[in-house]
């Protein structure tokens, strides 16, 4: 059974629009995640796999389900979109205080030109990457079920076969949910939302309306912190952190354009229409903190009647919170090379040995991973050059962990090439590889038998250089 309790149908109208999803032929199950169904108190024993293929494309809608699709705004590559909402997801409800909606799952009123549906890539993609990243320790949406179709849909490419995604979120309120009403200058709009999210997501917060928006602000900008500082950790780019794509319970959501970097590069880029480097690696951070800075726009008239009073409030509350963001970062990467506690030296020691990735152009995951090599002497992985001869002086005399490195450092990640070939084998019908791929990243850290493959970085013919959005 679905235990749905709906909240966010309670809110005004104006938050969303009830919609169904469509229907599709002949909808068949590709991946259900019984673990966490079960972390949720859905029991699948009671369904046959026909029964939850036609659930989750959206053909059988569960018991106590209210499908919506959620209005929101949203600033795209630094640009103002009043509005963009939900075009191909309907929110079923709430299970357990999490999200449960459906993507790909048809036309809504904020489809715009977009015929609301998924080609099964991106699905994969985001089953893949979602559960890595949960296994990671990185806070994440999750995924539920993959469902094929039965029908192609049109892509840039050509036809491509049609899949339902279903995610679990904390929720889905983004700041694009805030500038939504911010837009329209709706503030009663923004006031309710915001006693929604406090009340969801930061019920330990008391106190006034000014206190509570200003104290909400520097909690999210802690979540924020830590959770970009995981990505970078993992050499992890999001591609596209637009701020309708930044959420307010502090996760990663959409995994679109998304890649985990190989040779480690600064201002490394994936994502097709990130043709300026807006959301490059190491600027993940100060967009971050402007999309925090954005919510707070949004929030200035919760915090004082006087515009620029609650603007000065703002800035000098939040000042001090976005250091976090540095402060986390150089606190995973100290880690990374096996030092508990941060100081300046292991700083100046992950700048040098980030400089000697680039500069020598090897793979970002491995060369934290196999640091152990450097204990005794130079093998295979690192090349005889002085530069890593001085950082390894320096980096041995300061009695790194080499427990810690195997913990804090995976040696699986969803690499670019093994998330393709997933897709491409099956799209051919065979999940096989897709299937196994999310097992062995189940156990990121742990070094598995017969899984060489999975732990190398892709040879030439097969480097992904690029990827793309979903719609």
């Amino acid at each position: 059974m679905f235990p749905f309790k709906n909240t966010y149908v309670n809110l005004p109208e104006k938050f969303f629009h009830k919609t169904n999803p469509e229907q599709f032929k002949s909808p068949s199950l590709m991946a259900l995640n019984k673990e966490l169904g079960l972390e949720l108190g859905i029991d699948f024993s009671h369904y046959s796999e026909d029964q939850l293929a036609r659930i989750f494309s959206g053909q059988d809608l569960p018991e106590g389900s209210e499908p919506i699709a959620q209005a929101y705004a949203g600033f795209q590559f630094g640009h103002p979109v009043p509005q963009l909402g939900d075009g191909r997801a309907h929110l079923l409800g709430e299970i357990s205080g999490n999200d449960i909606q459906l993507k790909g799952s048809g036309r809504t009123k904020f489809s715009r030109r977009g015929d609301g549906r998924s080609a099964l890539g991106p699905v994969i993609r985001e089953y893949i990457l979602s559960e890595a990243m949960h296994n990671l320790g990185v806070p994440t949406t999750r995924a539920l079920a993959a469902v094929r179709t039965g029908e192609d849909v049109l892509r840039q490419f050509g036809p491509e076969p049609g899949g339902v995604f279903t995610r679990v979120a904390q929720s889905h309120i983004r700041v694009g949910t805030f500038q939504y009403f911010a837009f329209q200058n709706d503030i009663e709009g923004i006031k309710t939302l915001f006693e929604y999210c406090l009340k969801r997501h930061y019920p330990s917060i008391k106190g006034d309306q000014s206190e509570t928006a200003i104290e909400m602000l520097k909690q999210l900008t802690r979540r924020q912190a830590k959770l970009i500082s995981q990505w970078m950790g993992l050499g992890f780019i999001h591609g596209v952190m637009n701020t309708d794509n930044f959420t307010l319970a502090g996760i990663t959501i959409d995994y679109g354009p998304c890649a985990f970097m190989e040779k480690y590069e600064r201002l490394k880029t994936f994502s097709s229409i990130d043709r300026n480097g807006r959301y490059a690696f190491f600027n993940q951070i100060p967009i971050a903190q402007w999309n925090i800075l954005r919510l707070a726009d949004c929030l200035i008239p919760l915090i004082d009647d006087d515009s620029d009073k609650a603007v000065e409030l703002v800035q000098n509350e939040l000042e001090p919170e976005m250091g976090g963001f540095e402060t986390g970062l150089w606190d995973v990467f100290s880690k990374k090379l096996g030092f508990n506690t941060v100081d300046t030296e292991t700083i100046e020691l992950s700048k040098s040995f980030l400089n000697i990735l680039e500069k020598n152009k090897l793979d970002f995951t491995l060369g934290f991973r196999n640091l152990s090599e450097l204990k005794e002497e130079f093998q295979e992985f690192y090349p005889e050059k002085e530069e890593i001869r001085l950082f390894r002086n320096r980096w041995l005399k300061k009695q790194p962990d080499f427990d810690l490195i195997l913990k804090t450092n995976p040696l699986y990640i969803p690499r670019n090439h093994l998330v393709q070939r997933a897709i491409d084998e099956s799209y051919a019908g065979d999940d096989r590889f897709f299937e196994r791929l999310v097992c062995i990243l189940k156990n990121p850290y742990t070094q598995q038998k017969d899984c060489e493959t999975f732990e190398k970085p892709a040879r030439p013919k097969e480097c992904v250089k690029e990827t793309f959005c979903g719609t």
